[in-house]
């Protein structure tokens, strides 16, 4: 038998994907939820999970090509131990028709990304006893990441609402009930729903994860001990570490929520009904985690410069009508201090490498992380291989990265993996700051504020536009030396740009 294979839902107002990467090939024996494939869409990356058990047949969206929801991705010939038939929803439609008529429908967590395991749900568009359209939005979810939208899986009333505002839930959990839905517009989620009902009226007879087995064996626990968040409700290893944590120390776990709310001093009566508390937004909160990670595992020092910009300006306001013209880009300050650091990282490769255990990874390349402030909190997009592109090619990095990241649609994917990071706090009226790492880096460079100073010039008192330069560096791998000798090659860079053409 047959298993069709297709794109699942991807959110509202995404309507294709481009089909990343491919994990099995035809002939390849897959197993339920193993990962077939990877999407990308202009918000987020979507991983394909296997609905059933066999044997990988034919692959009908190669890597590269751009696909609709619903599409047809691949087909699996089912085998020995696979998934009942009804879980592959769009070969027999007809079957799953009496039991959606009239019956209910579980809206689920759809699938969060790579290493992302969890969300809050952030608003519900739709209240309990409202009529809802097939892949009309009921609510939004918060990972730590970026924002994903949940459409409804097929028309009908929301007759319940299992996770509410607010509430932290793992994926594949369940959001909320449709009930009354149509036959003709449940599809999927109508046959995949009646494979649990199914196994609840003969036991669960789902097949947990190998790993997971091991696991309960191992901490001495019982699968009716433990609540699998997998598909059909199967058991991951996940789920027995968090049971077993559970299980060892639930006096710590109960007492946890104490200690957050101690620095907080008494509130007089009149002041408390003037304060507004507005929950942290997942995202604020990961930032808020890594940076204290960041202060309590790096040894973090910071070790200032200036930098005359007469140079860079100069040079910037004679070419910059002829750059727009012929790169249809405007040329700004960031092309040159990304080219500068380049440059020094060359020189200091440390300030360029990370710390992983007890060795060093130097990296033979820059990618280079722009911070860049949003109304969802900062994110640091980045521009891969830097130290390779011309003052174009950064300038149209940095303008496509910075528009994306404030509307929202960066992939996880575009914020991770940089080796050294930029922090322009200038653009805000910032005179001088220490930044703070993004981990595992070891050295962002803050610019600051552009501001015309009286300066000694060969004997003279000149007036020139001045800006602070701010290294912070991690000591374990930096030294001071290394630090000062970086910022000055920058400081050197810019304030004689013909340096970077001769490589000096």
């Amino acid at each position: 038998m047959s298993i069709e294979v297709r794109v699942p839902t991807l959110g509202e107002s995404v309507t294709e994907a481009t089909v990343a990467t491919w994990f099995k090939k035809p002939g390849d024996a897959v197993a339920v939820d193993e990962m077939l494939c990877e999407l990308e869409t202009d918000k987020v990356t979507v991983e394909v999970p296997s609905p059933a058990a066999g044997v990988m047949g034919e692959i009908v969206a190669a890597e590269g090509e751009t696909v609709g929801v619903d599409a047809l991705l691949a087909t699996i010939a089912a085998g020995e131990g696979a998934a009942p038939a009804p879980v592959a929803a769009p070969v027999p439609a007809a079957a799953a028709a009496p039991a959606a008529s009239g019956g209910s429908v579980d809206v689920m967590v759809p699938t969060l990304g790579e290493s992302v395991t969890e969300a809050t749900v952030s608003t519900w568009f739709k209240q309990v006893g409202d009529s809802v359209a097939q892949d009309e939005m009921l609510c939004e979810l918060e990972t730590d990441k970026v924002s994903v939208e949940v459409p409804a899986p097929a028309a009908g009333v929301l007759a319940e609402i299992v996770a509410p505002e607010g509430a932290t839930v793992e994926a594949s959990a369940k959001l909320a009930v449709i009930s009354g839905a149509a036959a003709g517009s449940v599809a999927a989620p109508a046959a995949a729903a009646a494979t649990p009902a199914a196994a609840a009226s003969t036991g669960k007879d789902i097949a947990n994860a190998p790993s997971a087995e091991k696991a309960m064996a191992e901490a001495g626990l019982s699968a009716d001990q433990v609540t699998g968040t997998g598909r059909d409700g199967r058991i991951m290893k996940e789920d027995v570490a968090r049971a077993a944590a559970t299980a060892a120390a639930p006096a710590p776990t109960a007492a946890a929520p104490a200690p957050a709310q101690a620095p907080r001093a008494p509130v007089a009566a009149q002041d408390a009904a003037r304060e507004e508390r507005v929950r942290m937004t997942r995202l604020r909160q990961t930032i808020a985690k890594r940076l204290k990670d960041a202060q309590n595992t790096a040894a973090i020092l910071t070790t200032f410069n200036e930098v005359d910009m007469t140079e860079v300006m100069g040079l910037r306001n004679e070419y910059k009508d002829l750059f727009l013209k012929k790169h249809g880009v405007k040329l700004g300050f960031m092309s040159f201090f990304t080219k500068a650091c380049c440059h020094a990282l060359k020189e200091v490769p440390e300030v360029n490498a990370e710390i992983d255990g007890t060795d060093i990874v130097y990296k033979n390349f820059v990618h280079m992380g722009v911070a860049a402030g949003t109304p969802q909190g900062l994110v640091v997009p980045v521009i891969r291989d830097a130290d390779s592109m011309s003052f174009a090619d950064i300038e149209k990095a940095i303008a496509e990265k910075g528009k994306r990241a404030r509307d929202g649609k960066l992939s996880m994917a575009e914020m991770q993996g940089g080796t050294f990071t930029i922090s322009n706090g200038g653009v805000y009226g910032s005179l001088m700051s220490s930044p703070i790492l993004n981990p595992p880096q070891s050295g962002i460079l803050g610019m600051h504020k552009i501001q015309d100073r009286p300066m000694v010039i060969n004997g003279e008192i000149k007036i020139r536009p001045m800006m602070y330069l701010a290294l912070s560096y991690d000591h374990r791998i930096v030294d001071g030396k290394g630090a000062v000798t970086f910022l000055v090659r920058v400081k050197e860079a810019l304030e004689d740009p013909r340096r970077l053409l001769m490589d000096l």
